[in-house]
């Protein structure tokens, strides 16, 4: 499912437009966006929690040289899946 399959999907059971649909859809994405990049964790209870981490410096290798190259640390996004979405998908 891509997002105009998901903004069609919420137009129809909410019965809005698709136009509102993508307005609230995106809102949601945009807020989660903001608070992970802020710190913050973003719960969702039953669905999952959205969280910023941290990735530590690593060594990689370049696939074209085979040459050891150093990768920096960087924040990441991270979602973790809640109980109830687990017990759904199995």
């Amino acid at each position: 499912m891509n997002k105009q399959q998901l903004i069609e999907k919420i137009a129809t059971e909410t019965h809005v437009s698709k136009a509102q649909a993508e307005t609230f859809l995106n809102s949601c994405f945009e807020n989660i966006k903001k608070a992970v990049k802020k710190g913050d964790d973003v719960k969702l209870v039953g669905f999952g929690t959205f969280t910023k981490s941290k990735r530590k410096a690593r060594t990689g290798r370049n696939p074209q040289t085979g040459k050891a190259i150093k990768i920096p640390a960087a924040w990441a996004p991270k979602f973790r899946a809640g109980a109830e979405f687990k017990q759904m998908v199995k």
